[in-house]
């Protein structure tokens, strides 16, 4: 599974792209979105996605609905 950026709540401040262990999160159309082929949702290195823990929008980034 994967995490994605809901593009009408991300204010684009950047805060996700740098701490992402795997660089899925790139700007694209002036927010964010995190690429679902590259993230892993930081398993194995984290006990939660890090990009949700540095995130101050509540529900900005979500799993992706499989």
């Amino acid at each position: 599974m994967a995490m994605q950026v809901v593009a009408s709540v991300c204010t684009a401040c950047g805060d996700c792209e740098p701490v992402c262990p795997t660089k899925a999160i790139i700007p694209r159309k002036g927010v964010f979105y995190i690429q679902p082929d590259v993230c892993t949702e930081c398993e194995d290195e984290y006990d939660m996605p890090q990009c949700i823990k540095v995130c101050m929008e509540a529900d900005c980034i979500i799993p992706v609905d499989e």
